[in-house]
């Protein structure tokens, strides 16, 4: 779903000619299903409750409702880069600041799973990614514009962690998938609009038009799908093997969007087919060790 949506936000960014104007039409839409999705299911009200009487009680702290931040810089990355990079450069760079991100997380005890130790496994596979994004983008090094693209991505993918991980404890608090969901989408939607406007101050209009395909809409539909699922499973999970499960998935819808259905900048060469391969290594050498101390 995330290389999926991906696309869509790239595709959109394009046509609006505004990165920034496309992460605010993908989380807008999001949060218009969401406000009247949650208000009118018993479990949705039940969670606004349960969240308020959290945050009076300081059982749940104000920053940890700020994920949606993070989202917002994906989503805007997403509209900003992707028309140039291709979706498989894009989630190569993105897993490998989620990947190293996720130790810090899980070490530091931010998700509702509580700490995670540094294993030698969870450690290699990291190292590993890391080396894989290096290899996926070893062709366009001599290229500073492409590889200052290539480095917000890989922000983004560093705040992917942090965000899953405070999602998880607004999810614990609230005792409902969907209202942390709503927050997240709430918060990331109030940062895009102030970025915008911004983005107009100094820019002025996009200078592109709303396309008439209804499937570059469907952006905000499947963030809330994946929002949701991962903030009902980090508890059981930790951020980094919930990173490495989207991981596998985003490594090979991304290069399957770029094989099968190509942009002018998707035609992933030999080095990014390398560099995802190496990932879904790195994957697998993570997954596979122990997650706690003996």
């Amino acid at each position: 779903m995330v290389a999926v949506q991906s696309r869509i936000n790239g595709e959109l960014g394009v046509r609006l000619a505004d990165g920034i104007a496309a992460a605010v039409v993908s989380f807008g839409v999001g949060l218009l299903i969401l406000l009247v999705l949650v208000p009118a299911t018993p479990g949705g009200r039940r969670g606004l409750a349960a969240l308020r009487g959290a945050l009076r009680a300081g059982t749940l702290r104000p920053w940890q409702c700020l994920g949606g931040v993070c989202g917002a810089f994906l989503v805007a990355t997403q509209g900003l880069t992707i028309g140039a990079l291709g979706v498989a450069v894009f989630t190569v760079a993105v897993v490998a600041g989620q990947s190293g991100s996720s130790l810090l997380v899980d070490r530091a005890g931010i998700g509702p799973a509580g700490r995670q130790p540094v294993t030698p496994n969870r450690l290699i596979g990291a190292v590993l990614t890391v080396l894989a994004v290096l290899l996926a983008v070893g062709d366009r090094l001599g290229d500073p514009e492409a590889l200052a693209l290539a480095l917000l991505p890989l922000a983004a993918g560093v705040g992917i962690a942090w965000q899953q991980a405070v999602n998880g404890r607004v999810r614990a608090a609230s005792g409902s998938a969907m209202t942390a969901t709503l927050v997240n989408f709430t918060v990331g939607t109030a940062a895009l609009l102030v970025t915008f406007a911004v983005d107009l101050a100094v820019r002025g209009r996009p200078g592109g038009a709303f396309p008439d395909e209804p499937w570059l809409y469907l952006g905000g539909p499947l963030g809330i799908v994946f929002i949701a699922l991962a903030a009902a499973l980090v508890r059981f999970t930790g951020v980094l093997l919930l990173g490495l499960a989207t991981i596998a998935g985003q490594i090979v819808g991304a290069v399957l969007l770029d094989l099968l259905l190509p942009t002018a900048a998707s035609h992933p060469g030999l080095d990014t087919l390398l560099g995802a391969a190496l990932t879904m290594v790195a994957v697998l050498v993570a997954a596979f060790g122990p997650t706690r101390r003996p």
